[in-house]
């Protein structure tokens, strides 16, 4: 037996929930789902690309049944995720959806010294709470609704495995996720609620042309041996982690090493690649991490210049 066997996933008139899904991987997912039969809600910010989306969702309709709706609405509290969620729910009767997929959030990468305390408390909100609060209000009504076999997933990154320069506010809301996801994987299981993580790596969205206007230069240095993936590509890896039931979720190579290499007591679902990605972890991180020592070492004169221009020592 190489994993657990389970039935496959299947969306078709089932109502997803997808926050952030008015471009970059959210979008990609909805567009599958849509293609997929699924009823499909987005909660996001901004009005315009809220309309763009659910001009783009329409023309992949397979049914005149399906349901698409999209809102404008805050998700940075308890209270506003939990009214963002009735809100989507009150076009299907009220009831919790079949599935939530949490895509909102961003990035600001720069150096740690750098930030002040709204960068910090930001980098939480936008990378953790903003998934968090939606996670909670979603398993709070699928469990009152004995929603079962409803599905919570958050989104994550190769950088909640590990992390490296120019990420302080961010790789630690991302491993914080994985604590979530991990422990609600167990807990949900009183209400056959599943949750499932997904940890993409670089994504060419907006919100990667949005990073890069903060990212410093070692951060892309170190970044440059990252291919990236575009959205649908990212989207795709996602769905199929779902549909197969996957716990921890990558779309790959180099994330589903540092899973390998980061496991800790994660369900494995095919023990003979997951055993081979174990042992080429096993050698390839330390040389990985010794790599990017190397360069963040060789970065100190230039980095000293460029906080002395900055005014950073005055």
């Amino acid at each position: 037996m190489l994993g657990f066997a389970s039935k496959k996933w299947n969306p078709s008139e089932k109502h997803v929930y997808i926050t952030g899904g008015s471009s970059g991987l959210g979008l990609s997912l909805a567009h599958i789902l849509a293609q997929k039969g699924a009823h499909i809600s987005i909660v996001a910010r901004n009005q315009k690309k809220l309309d763009e989306a659910l001009e783009s969702i329409e023309k992949l309709r397979v049914s005149s049944s399906q349901i698409f709706n999209v809102y404008s609405h805050a998700l940075d509290s308890g209270k506003a995720s939990a009214e963002a969620l009735e809100l989507v729910c009150k076009a299907h009767g009220g009831g919790a959806p079949d599935a939530v997929f949490a895509c909102a959030g961003s990035s600001k990468p720069m150096f740690f010294v750098e930030m002040d305390e709204c960068d910090l408390t930001d980098g939480m909100t936008n990378g953790y709470w903003i998934q968090a609060w939606t996670a909670w209000a979603a398993a709070k009504k699928m469990a009152r609704e004995h929603k079962k076999q409803a599905k919570i997933v958050l989104i994550s990154s190769t950088l909640g495995y590990m992390s490296f320069v120019g990420w302080g506010s961010y790789s630690p809301a991302k491993h914080a996720l994985r604590g979530l996801a991990d422990t609600l994987h167990s807990e949900l299981m009183l209400y056959d609620i599943d949750v499932h993580i997904y940890f993409p790596a670089t994504m060419f969205t907006p919100g990667f042309d949005e990073e890069n206007k903060t990212k410093p230069e070692i951060v892309r240095r170190i970044e440059s041996t990252d291919d990236g993936q575009t959205a649908d590509q990212a989207a795709q890896a996602l769905y199929k982690g779902v549909v197969n039931g996957h716990t921890h979720i990558t779309g790959d190579l180099i994330t589903a090493l540092f899973s390998a290499s980061t496991r800790g007591a994660v369900r494995r679902h095919n023990w003979l690649l997951e055993g081979l990605y174990d042992f080429i972890a096993y050698v390839a991180t330390p040389i990985w991490r010794s790599s990017v020592d190397r360069q963040v070492v060789a970065h100190r004169e230039q980095h000293q210049r460029y906080l002395t221009d900055k005014g950073f020592f005055s």
